[in-house]
């Protein structure tokens, strides 16, 4: 839960008292015209930011799963990606290079690419190894921030696919129509003038007239 939640980002304000109760398997989109607001919302439920106000708590039973936007500083080195990967392995299972490839090429990594380095990767195959992490960890909660940034249509579909399978609970932060409306069945429009609430897919959410008053009300 978040109750009363304040964040400012470089001196401004980015949201103020900001309340959400999130029940289990609800997968909530959060949307607009500037998602800083939310990936700082995202930053501070990690403890990677710091809070003006207000609290938040996870429930005890709650396993995360986080993409942040900015992730390249996680490759650095020249390790394999089996090699990259095995650093997260929890159990002696997860660290055997078949199982760890079973992650990869879920992410559509095969063959002899499991053997790339990490430090020749693209924008792309780090987002792949990335997603590849964090399947691996099984989390009941994501946390997804841009995670189509940089990749192909092929592996837009295999994530989309993924995620609609996912029974979890899902938070994500995108500008990718399609995937939003494919997955979302709540939307949330975070700002520094409001907040928009609406559960409702993002179809709905463009199209109902309260809801346009509403935003031209926060971005006038």
């Amino acid at each position: 839960d978040v109750k009363n939640l304040s964040g400012s980002e470089d001196g401004r304000k980015m949201f103020s008292r900001f309340n959400l109760s999130v029940d289990r398997g609800e997968r909530i989109a959060f949307v607009g015209r500037d998602t800083m607001a939310a990936s700082l919302l995202f930053r501070i439920l990690q403890n990677e930011a710091q809070v003006d106000g207000g609290e938040f708590s996870w429930g005890i039973t709650t396993k995360r799963g986080y993409f942040p936007k900015d992730h390249y500083e996680m490759f650095k080195g020249g390790m394999s990606l089996i090699e990259w990967l095995r650093q997260f392995a929890m159990t002696h299972q997860e660290g055997e290079e078949e199982f760890l490839r079973g992650f990869l090429g879920k992410m559509l990594f095969s063959g002899l690419e499991v053997n790339k380095t990490t430090d020749v990767l693209s924008g792309g195959e780090k987002v792949r190894v990335l997603l590849s992490r964090i399947m691996m960890m099984s989390p009941n909660v994501l946390l997804l921030n841009e995670p189509t940034n940089h990749l192909d249509l092929e592996s837009i579909i295999a994530l989309n696919n993924g995620l609609k399978a996912y029974k979890g609970t899902l938070l994500l932060i995108s500008q990718d129509r399609e995937m939003i409306e494919s997955l979302a069945t709540r939307i949330i429009e975070l700002t520094p003038k409001g907040v928009i609430d609406r559960h409702m897919n993002y179809e709905e959410y463009l199209q109902n007239p309260d809801v346009i008053k509403e935003r031209q009300a926060l971005y006038s």
